[in-house]
């Protein structure tokens, strides 16, 4: 009989795994969307810059959570979205996005 903490651990395991595809894909397309808004010059913009920001580069970009309170409900759930797929990182946030290292640099240049 397998140990019931391991058989959780296995299934858990197994469960992130099938949902993983979905994850990313919602994740790459609240991305897309948060992109563009993080380079306007808005009070929204600046606060999704800097999660952005802080995704790529938290030490050097350190990120106040409780900022996202001030964001609409879509942008809201897009940076909630765009946290999901990092937390299991496939690869780095920016590299998702065409021009992701201008676009960061230049995230970097105008809010942090």
């Amino acid at each position: 009989m397998p140990n019931p903490a391991a058989r959780e651990f296995f299934d858990e395991l197994f469960q992130c795994r099938a949902e993983r595809p979905a994850i990313r894909a919602i994740g790459i397309d609240a991305l897309l969307r948060l992109v563009p808004v993080a380079q306007r010059d808005t009070g929204q913009s600046g606060v999704v810059a800097r999660f952005l920001l802080g995704l790529y580069n938290g030490p050097a970009h350190p990120f106040d959570l409780t900022e996202l309170r001030s964001l609409d409900a879509g942008l809201f759930d897009d940076c909630i979205a765009v946290l999901r797929l990092d937390n299991s990182p496939e690869q780095e946030v920016h590299t998702y996005v065409h021009n992701g290292d201008a676009i960061w640099e230049n995230l970097r240049r105008n809010w942090a």
